[in-house]
């Protein structure tokens, strides 16, 4: 099931070149470009800050992204390079593609993890630790899943679950090849902490 795919809207930007193109910064927007996907390519203007929000919020750059352009029907796309002041680091050109439904695309999906009552080591005080909360993906752009669960059934403390693990959606695959960690179960501080003196004192034993 394909997740909740963000809005973008844009405007036509009329005439082209860098007369144009000032004139919209001067107008608090920024020029961009739609192209690919087998149309001809669209000049667009965003505003400046709904898109310095996006950008601030990160990921914009691995975001499916539903173009909306007056006059025109919605579109999916995702960005494919930002421009930036090289004094004031702010976006002054934004470039996106079109993708059609059958396109590739790498992006991060959050994982949830599932079956907290049927895992051991909580039961015993055990903590969660998340290393991965979203894992990035090659998805095919029409169906791209809104998350992924990650099931705490039977693990106990010490244990981790991998991506080896996951049931991906049909047609995705991580784009790290190896069988990496997204989290573990943590022994509770204080076993932990009982677990450390019992070594020191071991090791003090063992010097003695």
């Amino acid at each position: 099931m394909a997740g909740e795919i963000p809005d973008l809207s844009a405007t036509v930007r009329t005439g082209t070149g860098k007369g144009a193109a000032r004139q919209a910064r001067r107008d608090g927007l920024v020029p961009g470009i739609i192209y690919g996907g087998g149309s001809d390519p669209v000049a667009i203007n965003l505003p400046f800050n709904v898109l310095l929000k996006r950008l601030r919020a990160g990921r914009f750059l691995s975001t499916l992204f539903n173009m909306k352009v007056e006059g025109q029907e919605d579109v999916r796309v995702i960005c494919r390079g930002v421009q930036r002041d090289v004094v004031k680091d702010l976006p002054t050109h934004v470039d996106f593609m079109r993708l059609r439904r059958t396109s590739k695309v790498n992006l991060f999906i959050p994982v949830e993890f599932t079956d907290e009552k049927d895992c051991p080591g909580l039961k015993k005080g055990g903590v969660l630790t998340v290393v991965r909360p979203e894992v990035e993906l090659v998805v095919t752009a029409g169906d791209i899943p809104e998350k992924i669960e990650a099931s705490l059934a039977g693990l106990d403390l010490h244990d981790h679950v991998s991506i080896s693990m996951i049931k991906l959606p049909e047609g995705a695959k991580p784009t790290i090849d190896r069988d990496f960690t997204i989290a573990s179960i943590s022994a509770p501080s204080g076993l932990a902490a009982s677990s450390d003196d019992a070594e020191d004192d071991a090791e003090e034993a063992g010097e003695e």
